[in-house]
């Protein structure tokens, strides 16, 4: 360690050799979990998994409950717990029990070579949540959990959200206007880098009209242009006048156009009919928009809408759009979250930590509460391959990073 160790307490020396003397716990501990299929469509292996944090907070002084979502959104529940300790800031710990792999997929189970574990949600994020559990522990080990304020959320629906909103994320969302501070530990983009900051997802559906006819009418006052030739020109009036903004992007993923279309969004699959020598009647795009602020999300919108309402003759076409995660903004209360983290870090000897790049992370639980608290996310365990069969976890970093976190809640819940 540097010489900034010296601004180590002695309290927060008990919690790092806590950490280091129950290296090898931690990581069967994350095996354990990781070897449990929690799928989020798997309402049975979510809620196994969720036990097993319950029992580890319920041990720690943890009041838990289980909430039961209801039958119409094919959702397991969430794990919420809580420990009250005095006048100190209430921390909000953020994790989620499901990863991307479902049943019947082929990667199962946990497996390590050396200081690489491989598995599903080994970093995404049974691994961040493993921090979250041994970082309170260390708190307990050094009789400093007893005197904080600190709410744990573990989502059972991170990767694939109930519908509506609303409801999935109710439970969240109270939390966080309860909560001074909220802490993410989604995967970490490195030692030396912490999320203040993350864009917003929502979506769009494009619906163009046009007048069948014979191809060879294409174009004349009495036919028109079509309905491709119309969406084609939105598209490209997007591209042209939309794009460029920093941290936005639109994506259309799904195009469908003929004389009669269909789309099925749950199972994201189509079809299409049509004729070279008709000229399209209909046309449905489906696509993505993410942004960095309300503001941004709403500027986009309206220039969008407008493109659509300046149509070819003989076509017309509607936008609408859907919400999914709001932004989490770069507000100043984050990044005076950052400089604790950075000291926290420095004084471990771990470097100094920065804002990551908030265009190459995705949407998370804490976007959804980012408007009511401050908040940091990417304090989760280091790995590869999210969302793939390669998914591994650099075990190297997994005690450090766990060190830190736990420093970092005991100083935010000790200001």
């Amino acid at each position: 360690m540097t010489s900034l160790a010296q601004e180590i307490t002695s309290k927060e020396e008990q919690m790092l050799a806590f950490l280091e003397a129950n290296t090898q716990e931690q990581i069967n501990f994350l095996e354990q979990t990781v070897n449990i299929n929690s799928g989020t469509l798997n309402l049975e292996g979510v809620h196994k998994v969720g036990m097993l944090y319950k029992k580890e907070l319920e041990d720690l002084g943890f009041d838990t409950r289980w909430i039961s979502m209801p039958d119409s959104l094919n959702r397991a529940g969430h794990l919420f717990a809580e420990i009250k300790g005095g006048s100190g800031k209430t921390i909000l710990l953020i994790g989620h029990l499901d990863t991307v792999f479902e049943q019947d997929h082929e990667f199962q189970s946990f497996s390590r070579t050396g200081d690489t574990a491989e598995g599903p949600g080994t970093n995404d994020m049974k691994g961040g949540n493993a921090i979250i559990i041994y970082a309170l522990k260390a708190l307990q080990a050094a009789g400093e959990l007893k005197g904080k304020n600190i709410i744990v959320a573990f989502t059972g629906d991170e990767e694939k959200p109930g519908k509506p909103l609303s409801v999935s994320r109710y439970d969240l969302v109270e939390a966080g206007k309860k909560a001074d501070i909220a802490l993410g530990f989604e995967t970490a983009s490195g030692m030396n880098y912490a999320t203040v900051a993350r864009r917003g997802s929502s979506g769009w559906t494009l619906k163009v009209k046009g007048k069948q006819a014979h191809s060879s009418g294409v174009f004349s006052e009495n036919t028109g242009a079509g309905a491709i030739f119309e969406a084609a020109r939105i598209l490209h009036s997007f591209y042209e006048d939309v794009k460029g903004e920093d941290l936005l992007s639109f994506n259309p993923g799904v195009i469908l156009g003929g004389t009669k279309v269909s789309y099925d969004t749950d199972t994201s699959t189509g079809t299409a009919f049509g004729k070279t020598n008709v000229v399209a009647s209909e046309l449905e795009v489906y696509g993505g928009l993410r942004f960095i602020s309300e503001a941004q999300k709403e500027k986009t919108r309206n220039k969008m809408r407008a493109i659509v309402k300046n149509n070819l003759p003989q076509t017309s076409a509607v936008i609408s759009f859907s919400d999914a995660y709001p932004a989490m903004e770069p507000t100043e209360g984050n990044a005076k979250l950052l400089e604790v983290l950075d000291a926290v870090s420095q004084n471990l000897g771990f470097g100094e930590v920065k804002a990551y790049d908030p265009g190459k992370r995705g949407a998370a639980d804490i976007s959804f509460i980012a408007q009511y608290v401050d908040g940091l996310d990417g304090l989760g365990a280091m790995g590869s391959g999210a969302h793939s069969p390669s998914e591994t976890v650099n075990l190297e970093t997994f005690i450090p990073l766990t060190q830190r976190a736990a420093l970092l809640i005991h100083r935010l819940g000790s200001e």
